[in-house]
């Protein structure tokens, strides 16, 4: 009886384990790629809405004006149709006046397999007194 490697019996096999172990690879890579773009996007969104808020509380500024600045700043960072859907207001919590910016924008997708829907972030400043 001769062992498997001198008969030639595991002739083709390293192909197939390189095409195994390959494939593996590649999707774990796709999938640290697709989180590492959402998590870009995400906190590229929240750096916006939080600097829209603190434009928009302003003493002399009103929250339309944090809202058109943080479409300004998304368009410029991102693209406009991550700026499609962004909205800004007064609001209190716990006694304190606030203003929010709202950003809804789609989640990032490479290929099929990624996240779909949208995600939300919200940036608050202190409203300044006139």
């Amino acid at each position: 009886m001769t062992s498997a490697g001198v008969d030639g019996s595991d002739r083709g096999s390293a192909v197939v384990d390189f095409v195994l172990v390959g494939a593996l690879i590649t999707v774990l890579f796709v999938a640290v790629v697709q989180l590492t773009l959402v998590l870009h996007v995400r906190n590229t969104l929240i750096d916006c809405a939080g600097e829209g808020a603190r434009y928009g509380a302003a003493a002399d500024r009103t929250p339309g004006d944090g809202a058109e600045r943080t479409r300004e700043l998304v368009t410029a960072a991102l693209a406009p149709a991550y700026a499609a859907d962004v909205t800004a207001g007064a609001v209190e919590v716990d006694g304190v006046a606030l203003v929010e910016v709202t950003v809804r924008a789609p989640m990032p997708v490479i290929g099929l397999l990624g996240p779909a829907g949208t995600m939300t972030v919200r940036g608050h400043a202190l409203a300044e007194q006139p």
